[in-house]
């Protein structure tokens, strides 16, 4: 398997400009992956934040499995950081992330209410790429305020969007400058956050496969009628049988096959399914 490492140069410009942007805010919304929640924060940007209430948003809660989001959702809860899970496309989810918000920041509020002050709460909106942010920031403003895509690297500048009762500042995806855990850089390449261009995806595809045959079997037999688990290499020749993905000649057509296999998983066909529990790595959320 290749070596996985993505830190393209524009991001350390969105590092620089969120450090010197975050004085600005009242708090932060770190959006994850609930699919991978370990993967998806990056401890860099928590030494950003300077003190600031954080709410993790496990984004995505609707393809991921609940058991295990609950689990990360506790995790987050015993490292004393605030969290929920929530599915920004769906509706209710801006209700719940603006109920936390304004738990997170009541006693801020309250003092400056004190001092006779009003004024409307500024959040900052940041997370490694393609976990949902802009989805985060529509589903809050009530409308499409911000792009979004299924690619990495969608957002590249800040921007300031005034939503009901906040404004918030839209920021670029930004990755770890290192992947030191080779594990967790394959589940930000499974779900999206590193540009599929940089990737070998019949390689990616013989992993995902190699790690879901083992936590979620039934899964894969009942998608792709695999019965013979002894090796990725024999599950990945009967997705490409079973969809048709053959060459003259009779050969795999091993490149469309990763391809639908990494993009099920993405868009949900496969069932729901977690990469990871935060639980698993509860002494690296910090």
């Amino acid at each position: 398997m290749q070596h996985i490492q993505w830190f393209p140069g524009h991001m350390t410009k969105a590092m620089r400009m969120m450090e010197e942007s975050v004085r600005l805010v009242d708090g932060v919304l770190v959006v994850l992956d609930a699919r991978a929640p370990a993967a998806t924060i990056n401890k860099k940007l928590n030494r950003l934040f300077g003190g600031k209430p954080v709410l993790y948003i496990l984004n995505k809660a609707d393809l991921a499995d609940d058991k295990k989001t609950d689990a990360s959702l506790s995790a987050f809860s015993k490292a004393g950081m605030a969290a929920l899970k929530c599915a920004a496309t769906r509706q209710g989810s801006a209700r719940a992330i603006a109920a936390r918000v304004g738990e997170l920041l009541r006693e801020k509020f309250a003092k400056d209410e004190a001092k006779g002050m009003e004024r409307v709460p500024k959040l900052m909106v940041c997370g490694v790429p393609n976990t949902g942010k802009s989805s985060v920031i529509n589903a809050l403003g009530g409308g499409k305020r911000a792009a979004t895509g299924d690619k990495a690297g969608v957002t590249r500048g800040k921007q300031w969007i005034r939503c009901a009762g906040f404004e918030l500042l839209d920021t670029p995806g930004t990755m770890p400058p290192s992947f030191d855990d080779q594990t967790l850089a394959r589940h930000l390449a499974y779900i999206g956050s590193i540009n599929d261009d940089i990737l070998d995806m019949s390689e990616l595809a013989l992993e995902f496969l190699r790690e879901i045959s083992v936590t979620y079997p039934d899964f894969l037999r009942e998608r792709y009628e695999i019965e013979d688990f002894s090796s990725p290499l024999a599950m990945y020749e009967q997705v490409c049988r079973r969809r048709g993905f053959m060459l003259r000649g009779g050969d795999f057509d091993y490149e469309r096959g990763g391809k639908a296999i990494i993009d099920d998983f993405r868009k949900g066909r496969l069932g729901a399914i977690s990469l990871e529990c935060a639980a698993d790595y509860a002494d690296s959320l910090r």
